[in-house]
């Protein structure tokens, strides 16, 4: 019974770092890479579809990425597609295969940029204490229904603090990665 609840709480706490991650993808350094545009829906034939799955995208450069469609008429789509994000890039279309040039970014906008890190960070935080907090009611549930003793519930809300700490840890450490990318020109 215990075991089943640490191992849940162990498996939510792994999937709030992973969402962490993907979120933080998201965010760009200033450097081009292929993931930049991974939450980018194209509509294709009357229904929205990632981008990936309608074209190639490929680093041509460390400015540039190479976004090259399965489909020529698709070309205006995806061009449309990718100026409407929220990423603020420019898309130059030639021929059959549009570039996209990642443009540098500016001490003002690193910061910027270092702020929302930290705020997803923090959001991961409490998403992480906020599974600690369901662990323990649902160990002193247990206890209350003599389903354990006072000893095991202890030891168990121990257990799930340290899972906490090795989680918050590990929001740490890809807290600095992200900030070191962002502020590195």
């Amino acid at each position: 019974m215990i075991d089943e609840i640490l191992e849940d709480a162990d498996t939510r706490m792994q999937k709030t770092i992973e969402v962490l991650k993907t979120e933080l993808t998201k965010i760009r350094t200033g450097r081009a890479h292929a993931s930049l545009l991974d939450h980018i829906q194209v509509e294709y034939y009357g229904s929205d579809v990632p981008l990936s799955q309608v074209a190639n995208i490929s680093i041509e450069d460390a400015r540039t990425l190479s976004v090259t469609p399965w489909e020529k008429p698709m070309v205006q789509a995806i061009e449309k597609a990718i100026m409407k994000s929220d990423l603020g890039l420019n898309p130059m279309s030639a021929g059959t295969v549009i570039r996209v040039p990642v443009p540098a970014l500016t001490e003002e906008r690193r910061r910027d940029l270092v702020k929302v890190v930290k705020n997803e960070a923090e959001n991961t935080r409490i998403a992480i204490r906020n599974i600690r907090r369901d662990a323990n009611s649902d160990f002193k549930s247990l206890e209350k229904d003599k389903d354990i003793s006072e000893d095991e519930e202890r030891r168990a809300q121990d257990n799930v603090q340290k899972l906490t700490d090795k989680y918050v840890k590990a929001v740490e450490v890809v807290l600095d990665k992200k900030e070191q990318d962002l502020m590195a020109i």
